[in-house]
């Protein structure tokens, strides 16, 4: 097999990974039989899992509220936290409006998100 085709295949290759992974440990040699199909294998099964089950990267507004409900946040403390109007903070977390570059960093700094996330990248 070069590749997992369909869902059988893929749920198949899943449970034979589930099978082999208490054979293999950090001590198993690469030459061995079950370490090469556990190898093999669980890349087959990665390379289908990131074709089919992708989860995309989230929105800044879903993280937005979510480092708010982490931080215990409200609109109100949000923005002042950021410098900026409470309506903008509304337009960030409806998705209506973007941060400018300034306000991008100072989210990614103190609320430690990833710029790849503010920026959509």
């Amino acid at each position: 097999m070069t590749r997992i085709e369909n869902e059988n295949q893929y749920n198949w290759a899943v449970e034979r990974v589930e099978q082999l992974l208490p054979l293999v440990n950090d001590n198993t040699p690469e030459t061995d039989t079950h370490f090469i199909e556990l190898k093999l294998l669980s890349d087959l099964v990665a390379d289908y899992s990131e074709e089919n089950f992708a989860i995309g990267n989230p929105k800044l507004s879903d993280v937005l509220q979510l480092r708010m409900y982490e931080l215990g946040l409200n609109q109100k403390k949000l923005a002042d936290l950021l410098q900026v109007s409470q309506s903008r903070i509304s337009e960030y977390l409806t998705g209506k409006s973007e941060p400018t570059l300034k306000v991008a960093r100072t989210i990614s700094q103190k609320l430690n998100i990833s710029s790849d996330i503010i920026l959509g990248v």
